[in-house]
């Protein structure tokens, strides 16, 4: 039988502030405890040593404005780095899984990065999966995320990406940060059904968590057939958590992780420090390396302040029912979107980056392609916090385009090159995997 592959990254060295609820901490409790019980000692687990991501594994995801070293941290390439080593060990048969313990977390990273939001900059799991796309030519991946906040950035990410599903369980949006991951988020034009939100009451326990997994999450991924699943581990919807509002229990994360199965897990929030970290980590330690946690409890869990209502078990009945509908009609949406007359589907955004204090806006045109998922092109503009404004335009060639929207992107980069209406112009082109940027101020541009 083979191990699970654990990677501990507390990430010394960086901290929003010293005294902010994503500190070092959140990792040295969890550390301290999984030694003293010895489990790191069990034949079930392998422990790895942190790795460091590369340039280039950042800008297969990320236009960092108004380049990478001004976005990041090494904390932060070690953080990717660090799930990059696993999904390594896991494609190289050494593992039967992963769990990354790393920090900072990611999830809330969107493909431009203008600074902090939601304590993210850069997003790990889609740093993995694209790394995975390249170097294994793994194409169609599951993405659970089980943070309580909605995995916005990962959705921004995959939106438009029929070969990524994209699965977010959270406190509902109306009641938490970032405010977003509600029911009709479905997915782009032409990968529409591929991502599916499930905006849960707060106070949601176990009962009503478990259910959504058996009955929404299990089916979706038996008929999805994903190459890889990758959970975002966030552990924030604990009962404790001292930024949300959930009632779920560390042996009702040990059960999720059971029956879910990722082939690797990404530590996203949790900022209960003391009190639910360690036990909600050991439970998916145990979970993924087959360990038997039923006796696994909280020294403050208590039963009877954990039940759920019925009233709101029907409500997450009705929402299960919608999103299996939903993504059981995908390809028949899909198909219609296709017909239509127009080259681009366009739309407008406005991000706001809570940590750094940002506004961004930012205006998306989608490549309406008959063939393949098309390619994006991102029109941005923010005010760091320096006080530098920046006018940036964005070329994203996706790994599954097809010849004539390669060609097609790939024009406009050329077309741009000499426009000083923008600051920077990038080319992600995921298909060479090479990625350009131009400043125009000084007329240079960056290979990677």
């Amino acid at each position: 039988m083979k191990p699970s592959g654990i990677l501990f990254f507390p990430a010394f060295d960086w901290a929003i502030t010293p005294t902010h609820p994503e500190r070092e901490e959140r990792l040295l409790y969890t550390r301290d405890q999984i030694f003293e019980e010895g489990i790191m000692d069990l034949p079930q687990v392998k422990e790895y040593q942190p790795g460091l991501a590369a340039p280039k594994d950042i800008a297969r995801v990320h236009f960092c404005v108004p380049d990478i070293p001004a976005q990041i941290t090494e904390a932060h390439l070690v953080s990717a780095g660090s799930a990059l080593v696993l999904a390594d060990a896991f494609m190289q048969g050494e593992i039967k899984n992963g769990f990354a313990i790393i920090r900072p977390p990611g999830h809330h990273s969107m493909s431009v990065s203008h600074g902090n939001r939601g304590f993210c900059n850069i997003n790990n799991e889609a740093i993995m999966i694209e790394y995975l796309r390249r170097k294994y030519g793994a194409r169609r991946v599951a993405i659970v995320d089980t943070d309580v906040h909605h995995g916005d950035g990962t959705q921004e990410i995959y939106y438009n990406d029929p070969d990524v599903l994209f699965i977010s369980f959270h406190q509902d949006g109306r009641t938490l940060y970032p405010g977003s991951g509600f029911m009709e988020e479905l997915g782009g034009p032409l990968a529409h059904g591929t991502t599916i939100n499930l905006p849960l009451a707060p106070r949601t326990t176990d009962t009503g968590i478990l259910y959504a997994l058996d009955t929404l999450i299990m089916p979706l991924l038996e008929e999805f057939k994903p190459d890889l699943i990758i959970n975002s581990a966030g552990q924030d919807n604990h009962y404790s958590d001292p930024l949300a509002d959930m009632r779920f229990s560390a042996q009702g994360y040990a059960q999720l992780n059971a029956r879910l199965s990722p082939d690797i897990a990404v530590l996203e929030g949790g900022y209960s420090v003391e009190t639910a970290l360690p036990y909600v980590n050991m439970a998916l330690i145990m979970a993924m390396a087959g360990i038997d946690f039923s006796n696994l409890r909280e020294p403050d869990y208590v039963p009877e302040r954990m039940k759920e209502s019925a009233g709101n078990l029907e409500y997450i009945k009705k929402m299960v029912k919608q999103q299996l509908a939903a993504f059981r009609q995908r390809e028949e949406v899909i198909a219609r979107n296709r017909k239509t007359d127009q080259h681009f589907h366009s739309r407008h955004k406005q991000i706001f980056y809570d940590t750094d204090y940002i506004h961004e806006e930012q205006s998306v045109k989608l490549r309406l392609c008959p063939d393949c998922a098309g390619f994006r092109l991102i029109e941005s503009t923010a005010q760091h916090r320096n006080g530098q404004y920046y006018r940036v335009y964005c070329i994203s060639i996706p790994i599954n385009a097809c010849p004539a929207c390669q060609a097609e992107a790939r024009s406009y980069y050329g077309d741009l090159s000499g426009n000083s209406r923008y600051d920077f112009i990038y080319l992600q082109d995921r298909i060479d995997d090479e990625y350009r940027s131009i400043d125009t101020g000084k007329d240079l541009e960056k290979v990677l």
